[in-house]
């Protein structure tokens, strides 16, 4: 009986320090690592946002009547001249109206001159009282008539073989194809887009902005636009065009800025980084992750510098985007705040900051 209440005794003394072990390894955990940022009020704010070197002066091409294409003679990205022809239709048909058409005006003509003899006669004839009046003026009436006839047939020849050049596409000034929409064979319409041609000599930077900078930006506001291949690369730029309302998907403004003569590397369609300094209301900036919401509530985990533990702190928004929001109240400068990780932390835990974080 002595032994089992010893064995007994030994086993409780060793679960009560497993216990005290596992009680102090609980209490005591390592501090967790986080991600924070010191709280300052911003007067400016200088932002970048890419966009494409694009043309200001585009066409697209096509032909003018109806017909199938016998070939095409660019490419995207060949340089063309003004009056360079781009395509060509088959003018069979066209060709064969314009035939047609002098055929007539060969017609019409022939009346013409047998009217005006005709009439010559009967003016000799009436002059000399060997006919009536209702002769001559029936032959009056003819020679009008043909004149007319001939009229129309050379209007009608002149309409064919205008046509008949529209079987012919071609530049209506110098500039680079930056796209083809049709191939030999294929049948267009009129108007149907065949290729497009840009301007290079005029570029501009293009790009998209969140609704909150693009609806106070000012015509000829000034951008500085840097190649994101090559970011020495870099040219000047002012505002040209905004668009009028934001898109409805994304909540951004197109902008065009043209550039103040560009180096031949801002070539079309080249990526670009379009950077601005706009004036901001002193508040408070943060990223959108270091928010949490709780119990209807929005806050904020602000570390302590003497404990290096967080606590909460109720804020107040005074304004919201995608990846920032501007605190207007609940923080003082100075005050370090978590930025990641926000959900899995709890109050009076204690955090691993990098060295310096409170210099």
């Amino acid at each position: 009986m002595k032994l089992v209440l010893t064995s007994l005794t030994v086993l409780g003394a060793v679960a009560l320090l497993a216990g005290c072990k596992e009680e102090q390894h609980t209490k005591a955990p390592a501090p967790r690592p986080v991600l924070t940022v010191a709280v300052a009020p911003q007067a400016v704010r200088t932002v970048g946002f890419a966009g494409t070197v694009e043309p200001r002066y585009t066409s697209d091409l096509g032909f003018r009547v109806l017909g199938r294409i016998v070939s095409r003679e660019v490419d995207v990205g060949d340089v063309v001249r003004k009056g360079q022809r781009l395509a060509r239709l088959d003018p069979v048909t066209y060709e064969l109206a314009v035939r047609s058409a002098q055929a007539d005006l060969a017609s019409a003509t022939a009346r013409l001159d047998n009217a005006a003899a005709t009439e010559a006669r009967q003016r000799t004839l009436f002059q000399q009282h060997i006919s009536n009046e209702a002769q001559f003026d029936a032959a009056t009436q003819a020679h009008q008539s043909a004149q007319a006839d001939v009229t129309r047939a050379r209007a009608d020849l002149d309409k064919a073989e205008e046509q008949l050049s529209y079987t012919e596409l071609r530049a209506d000034f110098d500039g680079v194809v930056t796209s083809v929409a049709a191939e030999p064979g294929q049948v267009v319409q009129p108007g149907q887009t065949v290729a497009a041609v840009a301007r290079p000599d005029i570029r501009e930077a293009v790009v998209d902005l969140p609704e909150s900078i693009g609806r106070d930006l000012k015509p000829q506001a000034r951008f500085d636009i840097a190649l994101q291949i090559d970011p020495s690369v870099q040219a000047a730029g002012s505002v040209r065009e905004i668009a009028p309302q934001a898109d409805a998907a994304t909540r951004t403004r197109r902008v065009r800025i043209t550039l103040d003569s560009p180096a031949k590397s801002f070539r079309l369609g080249t990526t670009i980084t379009a950077t601005i300094t706009t004036q901001v209301s002193p508040d408070i900036e943060l990223p959108a992750t270091a928010l949490l919401e709780r119990d209807g509530k929005t806050m904020v985990w602000v570390v302590d510098p003497a404990t290096r533990t967080v606590s909460t702190r109720d804020v107040t928004i005074a304004a919201g985007e995608r990846s920032f929001v501007r605190i207007l109240d609940g923080l003082t400068a100075g005050s370090r705040v978590v930025i990641a990780g926000v959900n899995s932390l709890t109050p009076g835990q204690s955090v691993k900051l990098p060295d310096g974080a409170f210099q």
